[in-house]
């Protein structure tokens, strides 16, 4: 059996490491709230993501970069995490109801072996993940999503809009997810 040391430092790191350093502050007051687990950032106080892209678990590439103007989903899961597979369900439910309003999603499958990633998704979901066994796109994350599973909604802007550093269910998600895409993008943002 594979060590689990690997990940346990490395999200060890990464709290220790940050706190809301993605929000912008005033005054030293941050505009991101905290609740339990759910980091949500007001629009004018949201950081950009950085460059999410990679290889797809199928084959192929993809960059984020290429949604703008959608609000992107992303989730970070691994084949080995058992609230990942309890949330898989949720997920596709919440993405089949809202592509319709300019959403996409992506998974980011993490310290994973590509054909336990391939096994696990096969029949559970239907939008694509990027094989990123190292982790270094949540670490990329400003407001990195430091625990698995953890699901980061981004706004059309391409910006950080929300973290949540825990299993998610479509009543929880889709509600997040309609509030981002009706808001308007940033003047000139497009």
């Amino acid at each position: 059996m594979r060590s689990r040391r690997p990940i346990a430092v490395l999200l060890a790191a990464v709290t220790a490491g940050t706190a809301l350093v993605g929000c912008s502050a005033e005054n030293g007051e941050s505009r991101c709230a905290n609740d339990g687990g759910i980091v949500a950032c007001a629009p004018d106080q949201r950081s950009a993501a950085p460059k999410i892209a990679g290889e797809l678990l199928t084959g192929g590439r993809y960059d984020v970069s290429e949604a703008r103007g959608q609000v992107v989903v992303l989730n970070f899961w691994g084949s080995w995490c058992a609230p990942c597979r309890a949330e898989a369900d949720d997920l596709e439910a919440t993405y089949q109801a809202t592509k319709a309003a300019g959403v996409t999603f992506l998974g980011i499958n993490v310290q994973d072996s590509r054909d336990k990633a391939v096994a696990f998704e096969e029949g559970r979901v239907t939008y694509p993940s990027l094989f990123d066994p190292a982790s270094r796109l949540a670490l990329a994350l400003e407001i990195p999503p430091n625990t698995v599973p953890a699901t980061v909604v981004l706004d059309r802007d391409g910006r950080v809009a929300t973290v949540i550093r825990a299993a998610v269910k479509q009543d929880g998600l889709q509600p997040i997810v309609e509030r981002i895409a009706a808001e308007q993008p940033a003047a000139g943002s497009r």
